[in-house]
């Protein structure tokens, strides 16, 4: 089984969002037997807190189907568990570099085999959340076609 967390500031949008895509990408597949997959936060800011209503409005409206989710900040022992953890940016890497031992061991950005993808914006912050969407969606099909 193959163990995967994605990770982004608070986990209540991107990360959480990237979870769902995945989800149902593996099962879409088929394979959804040889993944398990979670989605944790960087930051204090959102733990307890679901995904963020915009973004469930965006999942929904791409067919994308979520489960509840409560927001958690990422442990040593949750990287120590994983085979792969994704982050979302510069300033998640910069985080992870604080939070973990040897992030470079398990950490690549979740962009890591796309072209012409090199972050995946907060849309928090930015209110893309469509382009989040995308953009998620096209990273999670090419790190699936890369492991």
């Amino acid at each position: 089984m193959v163990k995967i967390i994605f990770v982004c500031h608070g986990s209540i949008c991107r990360s959480p969002a990237a979870e769902m895509i995945f989800r149902q990408e593996i099962q879409a597949k088929g394979i959804a037997d040889k993944y398990e997959v979670t989605s944790l936060a960087l930051s204090n800011e959102e733990i307890g807190n679901d995904i963020y209503p915009p973004m469930k409005i965006a999942l929904r409206d791409n067919g994308i189907p979520f489960i509840k989710h409560s927001a958690r900040r990422l442990t040593q022992r949750d990287v120590d568990w994983c085979d792969h953890l994704f982050y979302m940016d510069a300033s998640n890497m910069r985080i992870l570099s604080y939070l973990i031992k040897d992030p470079s061991n398990k950490c690549k950005p979740v962009f890591e085999y796309s072209n012409n993808i090199f972050e995946i914006e907060d849309p928090w912050y930015s209110d893309n959340y469509q382009l989040v969407i995308d953009e998620l969606r096209q990273c999670i099909r090419d790190i699936l076609s890369n492991l």
